[in-house]
């Protein structure tokens, strides 16, 4: 063999005698010796102890479906078992993580390229101690250190797998504590199987707190095709409890996983389960997770049911009212990013108390302050449901809520506080439709709408509008929970509501054409119905015609006050109303009659005085006026004392009543009576309206007399 051939294949040789000592030395190298230079490695890069407590070793082994090179190339695969991870030295358990053993294979081909190609990492048992202080400190946050020039090398980590495992959390800055543990399904659960059971068991945990319909409606909200997300090919292989207490509250919950989490794969679902009770509130959702690592997409079938939607404050960060007991069953979809998520909550259906209700809403984390939006519908929405909102429950759930205000005894307004400090969290700009609204058999209400805007802390219902026994009301509300008192201002229009359809079951207004027009304008401050209208400024006028009223009637629609005037004047007969008009005027409070007149068939009965709502006192005079020959029951003045909820109501000492005295009384009401003619609808019966003869004539004989 010539000279030039024989240091080729030296050359050669030697090359092959160097891989081959170079695979003896790395097969047999004993890689604990490089333990303590990894565990301070680590320690450095995560800014507190790491150590591998027990073995440290490398195998070999080829990967067929790696492509025709890399599958030739062997590929190390570590093992470190009986890994620490230390807490920070503030925290109270000394350690933060724990694994009985870390595996991951490693791409060689790569790492010419500064890639360390990880396709997936597998955890054994691992044993987690989250704390968070009151000052916010995490022992999840770690402190890496800030290098000066980007690493070359880049790190692309394909899934990670687990097995049993546990988790302890508390959070002393959310008041939460909580044990978790994970543990191997005895088989793996396919993901349509798990939604099926889910579904019934969140269906039936809505009827135990809204009541039987509730499952009835939930079952119904069927989704569209297109709607139903992502199907995962993996099944579900690990089950979790979970037990703890959030704000001093029992939290108990349990769900089920798949078994490796994709993370560069951002088409491969992750399916996930829960349901959770927390006090109350009851949570469930079945789904999926895609893309983790860049903070990807949540698609789940998602239940809400609970005592109050309030509740969910704490939980979900949303400012919601408080309510009847509610269940809900929708599709939320999410978008999760560090500068602002985006969800959706998307076709749900749901009751609240005896209402239902439907919609779509969106959350977005992004901006000034989160902010909900969407619309709502109801088909028909139970009048008692919306209690709540205005502060009328104010004796409900006390033992349990300890933020409610008892109703004192004395008092007939609500004096429970609107939650204004939640209204600063969140903005909001909500259309809500309700197709009717029943109060009772007896009074309904329908085709109501609203536009919802919540503005750092400005509540405005702009506008808000409903239909009333046949006729309309239209209003604007602003609330300014804002300011310290809370300001608020009401512009409120009502038309042509016929008394026929306000009482149906008075016989005597089966055939009356009498409405009810009425208009108010009024601004406060204060942070509850009553105190609103303890400092009310503004005015109120009403008009009602061809009516009838009687003390029977009173007493069932609640009016203990008007019930006991009627009945002093009266006695227990029916007395036909020509006209009922009042216009009042509210300073601080205190509502003045300019003008509160109403005439009968017998007799023109006059009102005078105030009614103060700060302190809901009475301080009125009725004189009723005898109409040509008749003769009412009672021949002297009323005087009305006492408070709204304990009236006293008396004869004054005085003249008797004149008899014919009604066009003297009609007199004095020359300006309110021109002031409450505008009230008056137009309309094809607009000749008929007894009020407006009843104001012409107030009107004429002032102006006659001067």
């Amino acid at each position: 063999m010539k000279r030039k051939g024989k240091v080729i294949v030296g050359i050669f040789g030697a090359f092959v005698a160097l891989i081959v000592i170079a695979i003896v030395v790395i097969a047999t190298y004993d890689w604990n010796r490089l333990k303590p230079m990894i565990n301070d490695k680590v320690s450095q890069a995560i800014g507190r102890p790491f150590v591998i407590q027990g073995n440290l070793g490398v195998t070999w082994r080829r990967e067929p479906d790696a492509g025709w090179l890399a599958s030739i190339v062997p590929w190390p695969e570590l093992e470190a078992r009986d890994i620490r991870v230390a807490n920070p030295q503030w925290a109270s358990q000394p350690q933060f993580a724990q694994l009985d053993a870390l595996r991951f294979r490693v791409a060689p081909l790569p790492l010419i390229a500064h890639r360390i190609k990880v396709p997936m990492l597998q955890l054994d048992h691992p044993v987690l101690t989250l704390e968070r202080d009151k000052d916010g400190r995490a022992t999840w946050d770690f402190t890496f250190p800030q290098d000066s020039e980007p690493s070359p090398w880049k790190l692309e980590l394909g899934s990670i797998g687990f097995s049993q495992g546990q988790a302890s959390l508390s959070d002393v800055q959310n008041q939460l504590t909580l044990d978790v543990k994970v543990d191997p399904l005895e088989k793996a659960i396919p993901f349509d199987q798990i939604v099926a059971q889910q579904s019934d068991d969140a269906r039936d945990q809505a009827a135990k707190t809204t009541g039987a319909a509730a499952k009835k409606t939930l079952a119904a909200s069927g989704e569209k095709d297109d709607d139903k997300g992502p199907r995962p090919r993996l099944p579900y292989q690990f089950a979790w409890q979970a037990e703890g207490k959030y704000h001093g509250a029992p939290v108990k919950g349990s769900g089920k996983t798949g078994g490796v989490l994709a993370l560069q794969d951002t088409n491969t679902p992750f399916p996930v389960q829960a349901d959770i009770h927390v006090q109350d509130t009851h949570i469930a959702f079945v789904g999926t997770l895609t893309d983790p690592m860049h903070m990807g997409a949540l698609n789940l079938k998602l239940w809400f049911s609970g005592r109050s939607m309030a509740k969910l404050y704490p939980l979900t960060g949303i400012t919601l009212p408080d309510t009847p007991p509610y269940a809900t069953e929708g599709r939320l979809t999410a978008q999760l990013r560090p500068q602002g998520s985006h969800f959706e909550y998307k076709h749900f259906r749901g009751r609240v108390g005896g209402s239902d209700l439907a919609g779509d809403l969106t959350f977005d984390t992004g901006g000034a302050r989160p902010k909900l939006a969407g619309t709502l519908r109801s088909q028909l929405l139970q009048f008692s449901d919306l209690a709540p909102l205005i502060g009328a429950d104010s004796n409900a759930d006390k033992q349990e809520r300890g933020d409610a205000v008892m109703q004192p005894a004395d008092k007939a307004l609500p004096v429970e506080p609107f939650r204004t400090d939640r209204w600063k969290a969140m903005d909001a700009d909500v259309q809500f439709t309700g197709a009717r609204i029943v109060r009772d058999a007896d009074l309904p209400i329908d085709k109501l709408s609203t536009h919802i805007i919540l503005d750092n802390g400005v509540l405005k219902l702009t506008p808000l509008n409903f239909g009333m026994a046949g006729g309309t009301v239209v209003s604007n509300i602003m609330l300014d929970g804002s300011t310290t008192p809370m300001k608020g201002k009401l512009d409120l229009h009502a038309r042509q509501l016929k008394l026929k359809q306000l009482f149906p079951k008075f016989e005597v207004m089966k055939t009356s054409f009498g409405e009810i027009n009425g208009s108010t304008n009024l601004s406060a401050q204060g942070n509850s119905v009553a105190a609103l209208l303890g400092t009310a400024d503004g005015e109120l006028k009403l008009l009602m015609n061809d009516g009838a009223v009687s003390k029977a009637l009173l007493e069932t629609a609640g009016l203990n006050v008007a019930n006991i005037i009627i009945a002093r004047l009266f006695g227990d007969k029916v007395v036909k109303i020509n006209c009922a008009a009042a216009d009042l005027g509210a300073t601080n409070g205190l509502f003045s009659t300019r003008m509160f007149v109403m005439d009968t068939e017998d007799a023109i009965i006059v009102v005078n005085g105030t009614v103060n709502f700060a302190n809901e006192k009475l301080d009125l005079k009725v004189k009723p006026s005898s109409k040509g020959l008749r003769i009412i029951s009672l021949r002297s003045p009323l005087y009305v004392k006492g408070t709204l909820k304990n009236p006293d109501v008396g004869v004054e000492a005085g003249p008797l009543i004149l008899r014919g005295g009604g066009a003297v009384a009609l007199a004095v009401f020359a300006a309110p009576a021109a002031a409450l003619i505008p009230l008056i609808a137009t309309g094809k019966e607009e000749n008929d309206n007894t009020c407006r003869e009843v104001l012409t004539q107030m009107k004429g004989t002032a102006e006659v007399k001067r």
